[in-house]
């Protein structure tokens, strides 16, 4: 049995007088892909949002089982204890360092996992020449692994667009995770560029044993990948089950597939 690596209870963020997200409840095991699907405005990045550290919910609870097995609970921990708890997750908007090569914003997602303190970084002793090397090294099979190594000295500026959407997972991937969050992966990208993320989504959750969550708008991406599907309307959570379930789900069909 799979075990439950991120787990929301109740949870509601509030705004002012806006409740953007009111007493949702969900769940993601280890080894899934699953999707959280719903109209603009519906609350799904304000969830991400949370889950990540940039906001702390309002109400209930948001916990994370550790790599090393501990559940966490994550409500008003910073962004970068998240990470290093095994989350890491894409933008809606390109985030990339536009002046950095591809390679360069690959390392960055690294630095959470070095080692070499002031003192190597002025001196550069051979430990520190060491650390660096194995930085690029893996940085480079990164790349690799998403098909982006003829683009590793290319400013990500110069990078085609459906490139710069896997050079921000790739970005994310650096940092190790164990649940990757993928905001509207797909977004932009012509339809040979999403057939290929359809393909990248699951040669990382096979091939690195990665779980991932995403938000996304095209449904033939979210009924191909998804094993779950979470639905979100006006910040309630409407319904949840396969994509054969949520498909044929009243509700859904009436908020957000269409009659």
């Amino acid at each position: 049995m799979s075990r439950t690596i991120l787990d929301i209870k109740d949870f509601s963020m509030v705004f002012g007088g806006l409740r953007a997200v009111d007493h949702a409840n969900m769940h993601i095991d280890e080894g899934e892909i699953v999707a959280l699907i719903g109209p603009n405005g519906a609350g799904k990045t304000t969830l991400f949002n949370c889950v990540t550290g940039v906001y702390t919910p309002s109400e209930g609870d948001i916990s994370v089982v550790s790599p090393l097995g501990k559940s966490v609970r994550t409500n008003g921990l910073k962004p970068n204890r998240i990470t290093e708890l095994g989350l890491a997750r894409t933008f809606q908007n390109i985030r990339l360092f536009s002046s950095m090569t591809a390679l360069e914003n690959v390392m960055i997602g690294r630095h959470p996992k070095l080692h070499a303190g002031i003192f190597g970084a002025i001196f550069r002793d051979s430990k520190t020449r060491r650390e660096e090397e194995a930085v690029i090294e893996d940085s480079l099979n990164i790349l690799k692994k998403l098909g982006l190594e003829k683009y590793a000295n290319d400013s990500a500026s110069s990078l085609p667009y459906g490139a710069q959407r896997l050079l921000e997972i790739a970005r994310a991937m650096a940092t190790e995770p164990q649940l990757l969050l993928l905001d509207e992966p797909a977004a932009g990208m012509n339809p040979q560029e999403t057939r290929e993320l359809d393909d990248t989504i699951k040669r990382i959750r096979d091939d690195e044993g990665i779980t991932i969550l995403l938000i996304e708008h095209d449904m033939s991406l979210v009924m191909s990948l998804s094993e779950r599907i979470y639905v979100l309307d006006y910040g309630k959570m409407i319904a949840s089950g396969t994509p054969e379930e949520v498909k044929s789900n009243p509700a859904v069909i009436k908020a957000y597939l269409g009659e």
